[in-house]
């Protein structure tokens, strides 16, 4: 595939238009990292700055446009995430929600003893599972499974029982985008009289969610990574219209109160999901999130995930060609069961992605020891070990100034964390700095 074919595709792709709408510097780096924090639309930048002119000139006043933001904005990511409307609230962070729907799923099945989740779940997750196993006497059950392919769902359904109360699981995998089955795996806590609380961080926005055609109980996410609401913006959180009125949430706010106006001296929770808000609502995040998301209702998530599997494979061609010249073809992997990642276990790969992420040098980003990337840093690192190959020696077949092998063979082990030190520490210190340097892409090809 050369340049010119990705640029008839773009000429005939439907959602072309959509780019002139988000803040894009056409001279700026190819941006890849939208499954950590999405672009900003034209759109959330003009509705955020009429929000701040709407408080200047009507200070307090607009606070009659703004309270029912929560269910308002609710509503629209609903429909984004297979959701009627009235079972949606945005509100708080993602830790604060999911901590708030995992203790009501607790106090309502407080007859059972066991919490299940992913040993290899995204660590707010694990945490507040943690902290909630310890504030209440259940027991927390991490099921192992593949870093790279993600819990087996026959391995998840086994290990729910008579005593479990609470499956509390990642749709996506924030590590290596594997996509659970959320069809049968809340079916099978069902049989067992379990609840399920899903986080959809990686897949609102991103695909396709059924929340309500698979009976899922409850469910939280983001809104700043592919629904694109800002750094910072509120969480959302679901819980399926039969539920509400048995969940009772441990915050106890204003917010959640029937009455709210009254000023009761006794908390009495609404009815419906206000009884899952707790303070006063974040107008700004709010609003940036309700525009972001007006975007993306109107373009179509099928739309989205459809170009979103092509470029996907497109890239997945392009990786393969080139990775066969370094080793990595066989380990890269996407496909049906990954959610816009393309991953391939390659540990030195997490290097190469902290090196682009910090051009300065002087931020430090966690080692995973088992990398499993997205496109962006698979793609950038591969580009990056085939060009820059001269990190070390002179050319790729030149010889180490100490020891016979070739510079390559010291490249390669760069990569994978295997730095030759030649009984002295500095040589391999100063070489990963060395690989550090030369693997940052400035160029955009």
């Amino acid at each position: 595939m050369d340049r010119g074919i990705a640029q008839r595709l773009d000429l005939a792709d439907p959602l072309a238009l959509s780019r002139s709408q988000f803040n894009v510097e056409e001279s700026g780096p190819i941006y890849l990292d939208g499954n950590s924090l999405g672009r900003p639309a034209k759109v959330v930048i003009e509705r955020l700055a009429d929000a701040v002119r709407d408080w200047s000139e009507n200070l307090v006043g607009g606070w009659s446009r703004w309270i029912d933001l929560p269910a308002a904005v609710g509503d629209r990511i609903g429909r984004l995430i297979g959701a009627g409307p009235g079972q949606v609230v945005v509100c708080d962070s993602t830790t604060v929600n999911l901590y708030k729907l995992a203790a009501s799923a607790l106090a309502a099945r407080a007859d059972r003893q066991v919490i299940l989740a992913d040993a290899h779940d995204f660590p707010t997750d694990r945490y507040v599972l943690q902290g909630l196993a310890e504030s209440t006497g259940f027991e927390l059950r991490l099921l192992e499974g593949s870093v790279v392919d993600g819990l087996d769902t026959d391995v998840v359904a086994g290990a729910i029982g008579a005593q479990t109360a609470l499956v509390c699981l990642s749709h996506v995998n924030f590590r290596s985008g594997a996509r659970l089955d959320v069809a049968a795996i809340t079916e099978a806590a069902h049989r067992h009289g379990a609840l399920v609380l899903w986080d959809l961080c990686h897949s609102a926005g991103a695909f396709p969610v059924a929340l309500d055609d698979n009976g899922v109980d409850l469910a939280v996410g983001c809104t700043y990574k592919y629904l694109n609401g800002g750094p910072g913006s509120p969480a959302f959180a679901y819980v399926r219209r039969d539920l509400q009125a048995e969940l009772r949430q441990p915050i106890w706010g204003w917010f959640g109160q029937h009455d709210q106006f009254s000023m009761a001296p006794i908390y009495q929770p609404d009815g419906g999901m206000s009884r899952f808000l707790t303070g006063t609502p974040p107008v700004l995040g709010l609003l940036g999130v309700d525009a972001a998301a007006e975007i993306l209702e109107s373009a179509g998530i099928r739309a989205l995930w459809a170009k979103s599997e092509r470029c996907t494979e497109m890239l997945v061609d392009l990786v393969r060609a080139r990775a066969a010249r370094c080793h990595l073809g066989q380990s890269i992997r996407s496909g049906t069961s990954r959610c816009t990642r393309v991953g391939g276990p390659r540990p030195g790969l997490a290097v190469v992605q902290r090196a682009h992420r910090s051009p300065s040098g002087g931020r430090r980003f966690p080692t995973t020891g088992r990398d499993q990337t997205g496109p962006g840093s698979a793609l950038l690192a591969l580009r990056g070990h085939l060009r820059r190959s001269r990190a070390h020696g002179r050319n790729p077949r030149s010889r180490c100034a100490r020891c016979p092998r070739p510079a390559r063979g010291h490249v390669r082990d760069a990569l994978t964390h295997k730095l030759p030190t030649h009984g002295r520490r500095s040589h391999g210190s100063r070489l990963r700095r060395r690989m550090l340097t030369g693997l940052r892409i400035q160029d955009r090809e």
